[in-house]
């Protein structure tokens, strides 16, 4: 049987498991809807804003491996797309971007919403082309397909509106997409000359990222060998479950003193799949050995010594062989007892209990923590609210943690946890946002609820974008609040308007309750939490220039003060 340009895409894509497209339709889309409309597998989920689509598709690809589809129609639909698929692109995810064009006709006379897409997307895009014949399909769509599961990148398939209804008249070149599925290892003489290093040093410590993932074993069998602390980047943080004795907690602006010193106190590191990006937050003048599957990634952020280019997994396991068990566990025992030290201050002084007013945002993290179901998936935004994630969620086996921990895009948390509950409506997702990033993002709440989706979002309400607050102090700025205080909406009024349930938290003692029953809850809510302006985000290590510059802004604000009142 025959079928349309739309309609051939639609087959390709069910091919490889794909089970939901996001985005706004409209002109050019519409025959692609219609195709969806006459089948089963595919569902249309409709958003409110075109970069929604791209944050979802973004998350389900993080969170099985596989596609995640976005779609917007000509011109400015299709740029909406362009944040939340760079999202995409920083974090590693395989996202196929669908977008429309004007008629072939029209291209090239400055028609009503015509954009050159080929020029804007360039950067963002591993693979992207116009269909501008029925002749071209299926081959460039699986073309793009391959590339963007390979090369782990967005691809973008360009539909003119008068291209999508003709009908494809061949099936010759019509295959089912290859997916990799392959792995790559070092050279033998490479890991041997690793394992020497590593058998040398009397202090090692293992930093690990994103790229361990799905090689948890490996990761503990030569940390065992070795006795080595293991800290995380922050894309690593669900690598393996926090109440391992070997893990010590995360290094860099937003770490813990364990992570810190585990890196600073080593004499020789492991790092393994991570692009961590502070140079400042790495040993200087001790031996470095980096395993990536990026050649481009190996010595980028500091000097290393050995760059082995290969997978986790199977480059892990083949050193694990070649090295030999050490004894002495002075290093690890020391940042054990570090952690010990700050898990134990923190469930001290971050306490439902606690008294101080307003709430310290570290009790509302920790509380969470608490009660989140085994398996539960944590969508992180940008902002202080990463720092409170990163420090205070113990991670268990099961649980996921993601955010645009890469691109670092204020918002993206709400919009990334719809694309994650859309792939199991009945697994727990959080989304952990400020309220400067829910604000961004707040109108696909009703997607939620149209949807029946049990999404928690919680926002972290202190009427500030904090973390610029503090970057604007911490270099010698004063605070001008006309930039960085926010005048907010009620978030709880806004879930029940929108159809969902809302949760107001202004006292210790009311958290408790809102968390049970919204986690609990088969309807999508907002808990509205109240939380202290004035808390501190202080890295592990602060800088003299970070001191003086935070005296020099409160200063500088006295004086302003002083001036304005004489």
């Amino acid at each position: 049987m025959s079928r349309n340009v739309c309609e051939e895409l639609i087959s390709i894509l069910q091919g490889v498991g794909v089970e939901h497209i996001f985005g706004v339709t409209g002109d050019a889309l519409n025959p692609f809807l219609d195709g969806i409309r006459r089948q089963n597998q595919l569902r249309w989920i409709g958003v409110r804003h075109e970069e929604t689509a791209g944050y979802a598709a973004t998350a389900q690809s993080l969170i099985t491996g596989g596609l995640g589809v976005c779609a917007g129609t000509v011109g400015p639909g299709a740029l909406h797309l362009l944040n939340g698929i760079y999202n995409a692109k920083k974090e590693g995810a395989a996202v196929l971007a669908i977008t429309g064009q004007v008629p072939r006709s029209e291209s090239g006379t400055d028609f009503f919403q015509e954009v050159d897409l080929a020029k804007v997307f360039d950067d963002v895009c591993v693979f992207q082309h116009a269909i501008e014949s029925p002749d071209q399909m299926p081959r460039v769509a699986q073309m793009a397909i391959q590339q963007a599961l390979s090369r782990r990148g967005v691809a973008r398939i360009e539909i003119p509106a008068d291209v999508g209804p003709l009908t494809v008249k061949s099936q010759a070149l019509a295959h089912a997409v290859f997916v990799p599925d392959s792995e790559m290892l070092p050279h033998d003489s490479e890991i041997e000359a690793a394992a020497e290093t590593l058998n040398s040093a009397r202090k090692v410590t293992m930093l690990v990222g994103s790229g361990c993932r799905g090689a948890r074993e490996e990761v503990l069998s030569v940390a065992e060998k070795l006795n080595a602390p293991i800290v995380h980047a922050l894309k690593g943080a669900d690598v393996m479950e926090h109440d391992h004795p070997l893990w010590v907690g995360l290094t860099g602006l937003l770490g813990t003193p364990a992570g810190y010193h585990a890196v600073e106190g080593c004499d020789a590191l492991l790092m393994v799949g991570t692009d961590f990006p502070y140079s400042v937050f790495y040993p200087s003048g001790r031996p470095i050995i980096q395993i990536d599957i990026r050649a481009e990634h190996l010595g980028k952020r500091c000097a290393v010594t050995q760059g082995l280019l290969g997978h986790a997994r199977p480059t892990l396991e083949a050193l694990s062989g070649k090295l030999v068990q050490k004894t002495d566990q002075k290093h690890l025992a020391s940042i054990q007892k570090r952690r010990s030290n700050w898990d134990a201050h923190n469930r001290k002084k971050y306490q439902l209990e606690n008294k101080h007013r307003p709430m310290h945002p570290q009790v509302v993290a920790q509380a969470l923590s608490d009660r989140a179901a085994e398996d539960a998936i944590f969508v992180v935004d940008v902002g202080e609210c990463t720092i409170w994630s990163a420090r205070h969620l113990e991670l268990k086996r099961n649980q996921r943690m993601i955010g645009s921990f890469n691109h670092g895009s204020l918002g993206a948390a709400f919009p990334s946890a719809l694309g994650a509950q859309s792939l199991d409506p009945s697994r727990q997702v959080v989304a952990i946002c400020g309220d400067g990033g829910f604000g961004m993002s707040l109108q696909d709440f009703v997607t939620a609820v149209r949807y029946d989706w049990p999404l928690t979002v919680i926002v972290f309400n202190n009427s500030t974008l904090g973390f610029v607050k503090m970057e604007m102090e911490a270099t010698g700025y004063p605070e001008f609040g006309d930039a960085t205080d926010l005048v907010n909406p009620d978030f709880s009024k806004w879930a029940e308007a929108c159809g969902g349930v809302g949760f107001s938290v202004r006292e210790p003692e009311e958290l408790a309750s809102a968390l049970d029953q919204a986690l609990a809850m088969p309807r999508p809510c907002i808990i509205d939490v109240f939380v202290d302006p004035g808390e501190l985000t202080m890295p592990p290590k602060i800088e003299p220039a970070q001191a003086w510059g935070f005296s020099v802004s409160k200063i500088k604000e006295i004086i302003g003060y002083i001036e304005s009142k004489f």
